[in-house]
């Protein structure tokens, strides 16, 4: 079988299923980079996510992933002398309606099984005690939030992965994906595999390959580049912890930049989200190169709609504000750490893009989507907290695939077995 995609999920799964297998040479993982994880994998914020944010009952894979993965990353970081800080976060509300969206993270917090030692609401006072530096109305203080780097963690899985047997092929663009009585996946520069099933974890490709594949018509994708900015030395003391606010508009996938602690120490103000036309639209001639296929592609489906919102058209130019103005970025983070000064920032960081799904009546998907077709199984919409649910989900996919028999287990490899992770996914 293979999996399409060397992202964190691809790479997960592979994992569990060539730690499974009884023959684990037939895991084949396919990645079009000369490298795993190069894109929104290691190009984002490094957190561990506590699952506070995510409404159990419209994001329910994702709050389950998320609560799971933490003790799973922690584990798997231990076992592999990789750093995991546990280094916790606070959310904070400038306004009325902020404090309101605190008391609904509190609730989502403690259903998605955060203690109340985890999960504290904090009084103004309580704020100035804990982070001086910090001006805000109220906010929550997560201790169970952590900091790592989610390329090392990939790499560590694919060390495994390989070392388990599992078949990879790197610098392989999946061109097209046939069917007779089984699958051919042909790529570029000129590979040709045969598969009986398929895992479509392709990231920002996954749409474009389940469309080939005739799955998933009904669905588009948008991506938004989310940029950063590196704070100098003199500000590396300013808080111990990360610092997020809560989101103006939180049924859009727009973020108000936070204020970063990395595992490296470093700090950084991000991301911000701004509307670009690929997935890998870095810069802006990749941009423009995919400006004109991705509007045809948009044109017949939901997302036409979403351009001609006001409110998204509104957060959208403020997005490309802040992407054009570092000014306009930093002040936005300066409304609860007043000290900034954006003439300080001189460094920008990592740009990392991610994917969000939309359905045919214009509405962004809130969670994770999969659809299985014939033999195939295509993982869409699966952004923020991905990386933190990758081993998790990459467990349920698993453990999924192996109950069909289409790989057969053999001795047991991983850290964790697969059917158990999925159990509590689904309870």
């Amino acid at each position: 079988m293979a999996i399409i995609g060397g992202g964190i999920l691809g790479t997960s799964i592979a994992y569990f299923l060539a730690g499974q297998a009884k023959d684990p040479s037939s895991i084949v993982l396919i990645e079009q980079e000369r490298d795993i994880a190069q894109h929104t994998s290691r190009r984002n914020t490094g957190k561990v996510h506590a699952p506070f944010l995510y409404d159990p009952a419209k994001k329910k894979q994702f709050a389950k992933a998320a609560a799971l993965g933490f003790e799973m990353w922690e584990k798997f970081a231990k076992k592999k002398g990789l750093p995991f800080v546990r280094d916790g976060v606070i959310e904070v509300a400038l306004d009325e309606r902020g404090i309101d969206r605190l008391h609904k993270y509190m609730t989502w917090g403690e259903a998605n099984g955060l203690s109340k030692d985890e999960l504290q609401f904090l009084e103004k006072k309580d704020v100035e005690k804990l982070e001086p530096k910090v001006r805000c109305e109220a906010a929550l203080y997560c201790s169970k939030d952590g900091s790592v780097d989610y390329g090392a963690f990939s790499q560590a899985l694919l060390r495994d992965l390989r070392s388990f047997g599992c078949t990879v092929l790197l610098g392989q663009r999946v061109r097209q994906v046939t069917r007779t009585s089984e699958y051919v996946i042909s790529t570029e520069p000129g590979q040709r595999i045969e598969a009986q099933f398929i895992v479509n974890a392709a990231g920002g490709n996954t749409i474009d390959i389940a469309h080939s594949m005739g799955v998933a018509k009904e669905y588009t994708d948008l991506h938004f580049r989310g940029e950063y900015w590196q704070a100098p030395e003199q500000y590396h003391d300013l808080t111990r912890l990360s610092i997020y606010s809560v989101p103006r508009n939180p049924e859009y996938p727009f973020l108000d930049p936070h204020w970063i602690v990395r595992a490296d120490g470093r700090r950084e103000v991000g991301p911000n989200a701004v509307p670009v036309f690929g997935p890998y639209a870095y810069t802006l001639g990749k941009n423009l190169a995919s400006m004109i296929p991705k509007i045809i592609e948009s044109s017949p489906t939901g997302a036409r709609k979403v351009f001609f919102d006001k409110q998204f058209l509104s957060l959208a130019s403020t997005e490309l504000k802040s992407s054009f103005s570092k000014t306009a970025m930093i002040n936005r983070v300066r409304e609860f750490l007043p000290s900034l000064r954006p003439s300080a920032f001189t460094t920008r960081g990592t740009a990392g893009i991610r994917s969000s799904v939309i359905d045919k009546d214009g509405k962004f998907v809130p969670d994770t989507l999969m659809i299985k077709r014939d033999s195939s199984l295509h993982i869409l919409n699966y952004n923020s907290p991905g990386a933190t649910g990758a081993l998790p989900l990459a467990a349920k996919v698993a453990a999924q695939i192996l109950e069909t028999g289409v790989v057969s287990a053999g001795t047991s490899r991983t850290l964790w077995e697969p059917m158990e992770i999925a159990d509590k996914m689904t309870t």
